[in-house]
């Protein structure tokens, strides 16, 4: 794999890139929340149906994952003054929904892909019926946590509702599943530069703004607060759909923990195919300085937060380096 070129004076490398304080955030939330949905999935005895659902929700979910998007929102948290663990039950839903999406987009009619996390996906290990149940499931359950009474939910029932219309609408026809779609046409009718903007803001961006707005409500943030960390949010997840991009050209299967290369043999529409890879890759770093503007811009905004969701910004466009 070919390395990145040099960061640019303003962009931290991977190894400035929040340092030993982002690395033991990121290791507590992803703990955190794997406890989380272990405790949330239904166990194989709790289904009357089987344990079949039940072992494909929990394949899916468990051992595995950057843990991203679920660390957006507890970042996204503390940036407006609350604590990383207020926002814990919104990252959990968002985590939800983002595998039930993995599930789908794996399975032979989408994306057909036999790899998830070094694993076999969900529909090569339990077929494909039990996969789409089991991306089901997990989207209702992602709503039922994020509206649900629980101790654990203290959003008061305004802040819960706004919570649980973003992230549907996150998901839906005009976030992640509408990118897809367009992801897919895309690969008859190849898009313009826009309309690759387009296909991407959807399919990546709507979701990770979502996890940093929801965190932005869980910690208590203003309107403004949550409103700017959601359009930080959609730009960090064209940061992350361009690199994702990068590394399925140059970064090998085993690195990936699913398979390289198969974007290029579908004709799938991505940054490296449209702008080659030296653009994309400038373009990574132009978005990245401006999610850097966007975050240090939110109002009042917590300085420790502002470090977590920069170091995040900037280990996101260094990811394979």
């Amino acid at each position: 794999m070919s390395r990145p070129e040099p960061p640019a004076d303003d962009e931290p490398a991977p190894e400035r890139a929040g340092g030993g304080e982002l690395d033991a955030f990121l290791r507590e939330s992803a703990a955190r929340v794997e406890d989380l949905l272990d405790r949330l999935l239904p166990s194989a005895g709790a289904n009357a149906a089987g344990p079949a659902l039940p072992a494909a929700m929990r394949h899916a979910a468990l051992g595995g994952g950057k843990r991203i998007r679920p660390a957006v929102a507890m970042a996204a948290s503390v940036t407006v003054g609350g604590k990383a663990l207020d926002a814990l039950l919104a990252a959990g839903a968002v985590e939800m929904i983002h595998t039930y999406s993995l599930i789908h987009d794996d399975l032979p009619c989408m994306d057909d892909d036999e790899l998830r996390r070094g694993r076999p996906t969900v529909h090569v290990a339990y077929g494909e019926a039990m996969a789409v149940l089991a991306g089901d499931a997990l989207h209702a359950l992602a709503f039922e946590t994020l509206a649900g009474p629980s101790p654990a939910n203290g959003l008061p029932p305004a802040r819960r509702a706004e919570a649980v219309r973003r992230l549907a609408a996150a998901g839906g026809h005009a976030g992640m599943a509408g990118g897809q779609a367009l992801d897919i046409e895309a690969e008859t009718r190849a898009p313009d530069a826009s309309g690759l903007e387009a296909i991407h803001r959807r399919k990546t961006g709507a979701l990770l703004g979502a996890a940093a707005a929801l965190g932005a409500l869980a910690g208590g943030g203003s309107a403004e607060q949550v409103e700017a960390l959601d359009r930080a949010g959609r730009e960090l997840g064209l940061v992350f759909q361009i690199v994702d991009d990068l590394l399925d050209e140059e970064a090998t299967t085993e690195a990936l923990g699913k398979s390289a290369g198969k974007d290029r043999a579908a004709g799938k529409a991505t940054y490296p195919a449209l702008h080659g890879l030296a653009a994309a890759r400038d373009e990574a770093r132009r978005r990245t300085g401006s999610v850097r503007q966007r975050i240090a811009a939110v109002p009042d905004a917590s300085p420790t937060g502002i470090r977590l969701l920069q170091g995040l910004a900037a280990r996101i466009l260094h990811r394979g380096a």
